[in-house]
């Protein structure tokens, strides 16, 4: 009677374990399926990567089987480490030169400014093409802005187009940077530097300005600003129509632009390609770098950048 009494507790007590450990296997086996999946995931996501980093990825849209209007973009800074360094855009001209269906080059920018020597280079490549092939124009393109060197750059097309609200100008030159001379003295702290050359301290933010490397300095950006005032004469010439302001630096919206000749008109880059060049269809011939190119130079430029603070005061820009 005893062990009958025991029977019904030991069957309750062996199917609670009995569902216990099912859970506990389905769990084991809903735990591996997720762990496979994510781990199928990050394979597919490290396999992209590895895509993009060996450059398998193509780096212009150049399926035109026809005739086309070539594209190249210069966006944001001008300078030696970004995506619209003098490199960059020459590799994507010169490759748009000589396609044989392009019927004409528009080069889009979207740019405040940045290094007068990368500037310069593009500036004077473009010449270079436009003698190179005659038959094919050029034409610059503004989005939102196109100031400073990237105004520098523009003046190298035959025509210019913008939008009504673009911003254009800034024909001017700047070297900033901070002193902190005022906040040292405060603070207690004393500048001890040794240099070899009475100016290889050269407006060296820590230490009082000379007047002698100020006006040094300002000699120097005027050189730089004539050269740039020179570059837009050459490149639009009779169109110009100068004022006392046209130099000082101000910038001005799209229609004023065209009205003092620093633009030829208001146009897209469609409208230029459809009603200019007569080639509708555009192919970008932009460089588009890799994920691995990428981090090398970003990498590579901050180890460069962090040498140049420590070494030199801030660089000249054309803004």
């Amino acid at each position: 009677m005893a062990e009958l009494d025991r029977q019904p507790g030991d069957n309750w007590e062996r199917q609670a374990l009995e569902k216990v450990a099912l859970a506990a296997i389905q769990e084991q086996r809903r735990a591996r399926h997720w762990s496979i999946f994510f781990k199928l995931l990050l394979f597919i996501y490290l396999f992209a990567l590895l895509f993009i980093a060996l450059g398998w990825t193509g780096k212009k849209d150049s399926t035109s089987s026809g005739k086309h209007t070539a594209m190249v973009e210069l966006r944001g800074v001008i300078s030696p480490d970004s995506a619209a360094s003098a490199d960059n855009i020459v590799s994507g001209l010169q490759e748009a030169f000589k396609d044989k269906r392009t019927q004409g080059v528009i080069l889009r920018i979207n740019s405040p400014g940045g290094s007068p020597v990368q500037a310069g280079h593009i500036n004077d490549e473009i010449r270079r093409l436009r003698e190179k092939y005659p038959n094919i124009p050029v034409y610059a393109v503004v989005e939102d802005i196109c100031a400073s060197g990237g105004y520098y750059v523009a003046v190298a097309a035959d025509h210019i187009y913008v939008d009504k609200g673009s911003i254009i100008g800034s024909i001017g030159v700047l070297m900033d940077g901070f002193g902190f001379t005022g906040l040292m003295d405060k603070l207690g702290v004393e500048r001890r530097l040794l240099a070899a050359g009475k100016n290889k301290g050269f407006l060296d933010p820590f230490s009082p300005i000379r007047e002698d490397q100020k006006q040094y300095a300002e000699t120097m950006l005027n050189e730089i600003h004539q050269q740039f005032i020179s570059v837009v004469r050459q490149g639009r010439g009779k169109r110009l129509k100068e004022t006392p302001e046209l130099f000082s630096g101000l910038l001005w919206v799209g229609t004023r632009s065209v009205e003092l000749g620093l633009a030829d008109g208001l146009g897209s880059v469609d409208y230029v390609a459809r009603e200019l060049i007569k080639a509708e269809e555009i192919v970008d011939f932009t460089p588009r770098e890799n994920i691995a190119e990428r981090v090398a130079r970003r990498f590579g430029a901050a180890m460069a950048e962090a040498v140049v603070r420590i070494t030199t005061s801030s660089p000249l820009t054309i803004r």
